[in-house]
């Protein structure tokens, strides 16, 4: 298992000790770095920022916000980085959701399946340097259609690195996951538990029996992060995960369409779920934190003291996941090399 460091969502500014964090996880033989972006900090600058710091990370964004920017300026981005890290990039592709995608961007969040495929068929294209790209799908046509008349197809000006630059998709529900066994290299799962392994074999194994997929379980990447702690209170590491869980169970999204949400649902969770919603959206966040078991948040993290972590490493390393992404300071990349590389 590989192991790799999730740099997250910045807050107030970049995450403190960050700099120190990526050396630490170029020294230790970390396999990659990875970046996110919502609707403050983006995602792409910070990775080249860090990234040329490093010789060998591979560095990937977890994710690239597909509303956020056309498929074109997508593919002349990951271009760019991967001619200047040297051909370490990985473009971590997702949707996000219909609040930040219409609130932020003032995008359309319908089809948002067509619409990836869509998106990820133009990169392609980009890069493969075949021909002057065009689009004739209704999301992102090319030319277009209706403007001036006096548009052109046209072929990126730069030569890819890669032709194959490899697309992880971020993705929650069965239908997204099963797209990324289809369409991509690898996929950049989050709520991620061993214990529930089956219900996203079943999507992988349905995108994966596709006409025309591009990879089977033995080329195909699967990301998944992991909240890491180790603390000889593993109660109070689980209080400490909870407003995280609360947040993303109660507070994302809307009640009724909480991708994340979803996912503990499909684990058999949903009258927690019901109550945490409950709970948050009515202001109460600490009830809502404390109404998530336990045993879910143990599920869904490594957390407690590192025989406990070693141990629960190997549902882990028995799984799906061929990456397990962890974020935190430099001691927690070195304690996190220590227990899953050995």
């Amino acid at each position: 298992m590989k192991l790799g460091l999730n740099t997250g969502y910045w807050a107030a500014g970049p995450p403190p000790g960050v700099t120190e964090s990526v050396a630490a996880a170029e020294e230790l033989g970390l396999d990659s770095i990875w970046t996110a972006e919502a609707y403050g900090s983006d995602g792409l600058t910070p990775l080249a920022w860090w990234g040329a710091q490093t010789r060998r990370l591979k560095l990937g964004t977890g994710i690239t916000q597909i509303s956020a920017r056309q498929p074109t300026m997508t593919a002349m981005s990951a271009m760019t980085l991967d001619h200047l890290c040297g051909g370490r990039f990985v473009l971590g592709l997702g949707v996000s959701g219909p609040q930040v995608v219409e609130g932020w961007y003032g995008m359309p969040f319908e089809k948002p399946l067509a619409r990836t495929r869509e998106y990820i068929g133009i990169l392609r294209d980009v890069w493969a340097r075949e021909a002057p790209v065009t689009n004739d799908g209704p999301f992102y046509p090319l030319p277009l259609p209706d403007g001036t008349g006096l548009a052109k197809p046209l072929k990126a000006s730069i030569h890819p690195l890669r032709r194959e630059i490899p697309i992880y998709l971020g993705a929650e529900g069965p239908k997204n996951i099963a797209l990324a066994a289809e369409l991509c290299d690898g996929w950049f799962a989050m709520l991620f538990a061993p214990e529930h392994e089956q219900m996203y074999r079943e999507s992988l194994d349905a995108g994966f029996a596709r006409d025309g997929a591009r990879r089977s379980y033995d080329d195909f990447e699967v990301c998944a992060t992991v909240p890491f702690i180790v603390t000889d209170d593993v109660a109070q590491a689980a209080d400490y995960l909870r407003p995280f869980y609360a947040l993303y169970f109660g507070g994302m999204g809307a009640k009724g369409r909480n991708f994340h949400a979803n996912v503990a649902i499909r684990m058999g969770y949903e009258a927690m779920v019901d109550e945490v919603q409950e709970l948050y959206l009515s202001g109460k966040k600490a009830e809502a934190g404390a109404a998530i078991p336990q045993e879910l948040i143990e599920a869904l993290s490594l957390i407690g003291p590192k025989d406990k972590i070693k141990h629960d490493l190997e549902a882990w390393r028995e799984s799906i996941v061929t990456t397990l992404l962890i974020g935190g300071d430099a001691a927690t990349v070195r304690t996190a090399a220590e227990l899953v590389l050995g």
